[in-house]
């Protein structure tokens, strides 16, 4: 069974939703480091709060009886995007924002402090045991089979897939079409240049956290109704993934960071599949490091230009 088309379909499909999350966690990476330049290693936590978010507004939703699926996934998904932004939002406003024009260190070591706080505090408030949910929406369909193996499409596996397809376009065009996509390219330009154009540099810094931490919050509901447990513990080693799609695929790209995402998942899946599942990490982790001697900037990001 191994050695099938079939097998290699199965696991693939599986690498791509997993990849999903990567990508719409990684853009949030991206998008932080193209403006100011720093790396937010608590958006991780982001997505982990958004996982939680979206357990409590199901548990909700429940008590109060509303158990229609497509109604309730829309419920949950807003609420979720919502207060998960305003994680996000105080997350620079708090930490990051008194800290601009200090050294990148004390940037990056804020950074890991928000990362273990928000894990301590969602630990403090939920507990430490894992929190299960019963599977939302089951089904599918087969798409090919070989004797007794079935390959199936689950609808869970095609709204994930729809849900990030969505999502990339959206927010493509909210940065190449709209007055805050151009704020934000300005403000990754030049900052002071654009202040002195009049563009709100802290709004256009703070709604670019506001927009990662919306897109973590999606991935912490996929991941949710993907594997069906989360836990306070979620978040970093998500994070340290994210991290390196969005280096694969070139740190400040957007479509880079779910070229990567996409990459790592299908990389963990495959491995998983043929050979052991302890090292898949090991197998993502090489080859980013192929990736990056002979493209140091990524698969689809660009050289930076030194202002002189």
């Amino acid at each position: 069974m191994l050695g099938t088309f079939e097998y290699f379909v199965d696991q693939a499909i599986n690498g791509v939703t997993l990849g999903a999350i990567y990508g719409l966690v990684a853009i949030g990476y991206t998008l932080v480091y193209g403006i100011i330049g720093m790396i937010n290693f608590a958006h991780g936590e982001i997505f982990m709060i958004g996982a939680f978010v979206s357990i409590i507004a199901f548990l909700t939703l429940g008590l109060l009886g509303l158990t229609w699926v497509p109604l309730a996934l829309l419920l949950v998904l807003i609420a979720t995007m919502m207060l998960t932004a305003v994680y996000g939002w105080t997350l620079e406003r708090v930490a990051y924002r008194p800290l601009r024009r200090s050294p990148r260190l004390a940037a990056l070591i804020t950074a890991i402090g928000m990362s273990i706080f928000l894990q301590n505090y969602v630990q403090l408030l939920q507990g430490a045991r894992n929190k299960p949910l019963q599977q939302v929406i089951s089904g599918g369909f087969e798409i090919m089979r070989e004797g007794d193996y079935v390959v199936t499409l689950s609808y869970l596996q095609i709204f994930i897939l729809l849900l990030t397809i969505v999502l990339m376009v959206v927010f493509t065009l909210v940065i190449g079409r709209t007055s805050l996509g151009r704020q934000q390219r300005s403000c990754e330009q030049d900052r002071d240049m654009a202040a002195l154009l009049g563009v709100n540099v802290d709004r256009t810094i703070s709604l670019t956290f506001v927009m990662g931490a919306v897109l973590a919050s999606v991935a912490g509901l996929i991941f949710l109704l993907n594997y069906g447990v989360i836990d306070f513990y979620i978040g970093f080693l998500a994070g340290i993934k994210a991290f390196t799609a969005a280096v694969l695929g070139g740190i400040g790209s957007v479509p880079g960071a779910m070229l990567g995402g996409l990459l790592i998942g299908l990389i963990e899946a495959l491995w998983s599949g043929y050979f052991t599942v302890e090292y898949k990490d090991v197998a993502a982790f090489s080859i980013l490091i192929l990736v990056l001697i002979f493209r140091p900037t990524g698969l689809l990001g660009t050289p930076d230009i030194e202002k002189v």
